[in-house]
């Protein structure tokens, strides 16, 4: 397909490319969010956009690729404020646990949408349910990095704050799959901080040869 490359009332091939992207994340986002992987179609995503597709085959190669722009979007605009609260928060671990908590629910709750697709439909497709277990992982991760740096690399070894954060990563996960679907009858206060607490007190676990557990 040919690409027309001149500007176009002052605007450049360029621009004009990156606002049709744009929107047909958005649509794809909208629709996914509020009606599901099954209605999200590439004819669906277009014309929630007000595209046809052409445009859409110029940026997103099927349908999956671009869900999986628009799951990876939510991934790395949850990495940055987990990560901004925690920087802001007081040096104290309970506080820093509530800070990332309470903006990753924020983040998942002020726009509905995301929640949805971060958490629901993202079971509901193979390529989706893939990037979901690496997302849960990339989260243990950064989640057991914070936890050496913080408590020190001689207080929690590398291998107990693995195990530990990926077994909190996948238990909030599946607690906020449980709670976003509405059968979690718990406020988003109680929520943010029985998670928090859980996250203090497992910091001080050890299953390491010879070394115990913090009381």
């Amino acid at each position: 397909m040919a690409t027309t490359t001149r500007p176009y009332r002052g605007v450049s091939a360029e621009q004009r490319l990156a606002d049709r992207r744009e929107r047909l994340l958005e649509a794809g986002l909208d629709l996914l969010g509020s009606e599901g992987w099954g209605a999200t179609t590439v004819r669906g995503v277009c014309a929630r956009a007000g595209l046809t597709e052409r445009y859409f085959y110029e940026s997103f190669k099927d349908r999956e690729a671009l869900l999986l722009t628009v799951y990876d979007r939510i991934v790395g605009e949850a990495a940055e404020v987990v990560l901004r609260a925690v920087a802001d928060a007081p040096h104290d671990a309970r506080e820093k646990s509530k800070a990332a908590l309470s903006a990753f629910v924020d983040l998942m709750t002020a726009d509905p949408r995301k929640g949805r697709v971060a958490f629901i439909e993202a079971m509901g497709s193979e390529a989706l349910m893939a990037r979901r277990l690496e997302t849960l992982r990339a989260f243990g991760q950064l989640i057991a990095q914070q936890a050496r740096e913080f408590y020190g690399p001689s207080a929690v070894t590398a291998a107990d704050a693995e195990l530990t954060a990926q077994l909190l990563v996948g238990g909030v996960a599946e607690t906020l799959i449980t709670w976003l679907d509405g059968q979690l009858d718990v406020s988003r206060e109680r929520l943010v901080e029985h998670s928090a607490e859980l996250f203090v007190a497992a910091a001080g676990v050890s299953s390491e040869p010879g070394r115990a557990s913090a009381p």
